[in-house]
């Protein structure tokens, strides 16, 4: 009996050491700035229905009347899909939807070539100089704000428009239960290998 009581104390203090170690490294990868009112919301493609849901919210809550998305660059299977005539809705025509759904009615898109974190950071400096937004709202999915809010910071310095991001309150990943789940667990190893290569390719931006 002392044994096993001794080995239930060290379960004990493991787990009580550990998770807290964990639910530090789930919160690493949440980053939500201070609002503002914007010229503009920006919504990620990685967010889905939870950045949709995010801008109406948003929208509603005054901090801008304008909501844009990006473009899905069509891949081999959706090129398929419309060489044959089929149905086909991509990831934007899909928020465009939603958006619509939730009562926004001003709503853009940004033309992309490529997918991901990278392929938005690219494009979104030469698009708020096309329109001279001076402020915007982006709305990315919360297990991939952090690595965002770096990349933006580092493609958007000493430029004139100034970037908050916020996390979509309704993503899937919990930062306080992400190991207690096969896809959070998997969300967050990915995050934090990416943020660790961002730092090494970029250590100037740091």
């Amino acid at each position: 009996m002392i044994v096993v009581a001794l080995a239930m104390a060290a379960i004990v203090a493991v787990l009580s050491v550990r998770e807290p170690i964990l639910r530090a490294a789930g919160w690493a990868l949440v980053v939500n700035e201070p609002l503002a009112p914007a010229d503009v919301i920006v919504v990620s493609l990685d967010s889905g229905g939870a950045g949709a849901l995010e801008a109406a919210d948003l929208v509603q809550s005054g901090i801008a009347k304008r909501v844009a998305v990006f473009a899905d660059p069509p891949s081999a299977a959706d090129h398929e899909f419309i060489r044959r005539g089929l149905p086909y809705e991509d990831a934007s025509a899909r928020q465009i939807r939603q958006l619509r759904w939730l009562g926004v009615t001003d709503i853009m898109q940004i033309p992309m070539t490529d997918r991901g974190t990278e392929g938005q950071g690219r494009v979104l400096p030469s698009w708020c100089d096309q329109y001279q937004f001076r402020s915007v709202v982006f709305v990315t999915a919360r297990d991939h704000s952090r690595r965002t809010w770096q990349v933006l910071n580092r493609v958007m310095k000493d430029h004139p428009t100034r970037v908050m991001v916020q996390s979509a309150r309704y993503s899937i990943f919990d930062p306080d239960r992400w190991w207690k789940t096969r896809d959070g667990a998997r969300a967050a190893i990915v995050e934090l290998q990416k943020l660790v290569l961002e730092v090494v390719l970029h250590p100037m931006s740091f």
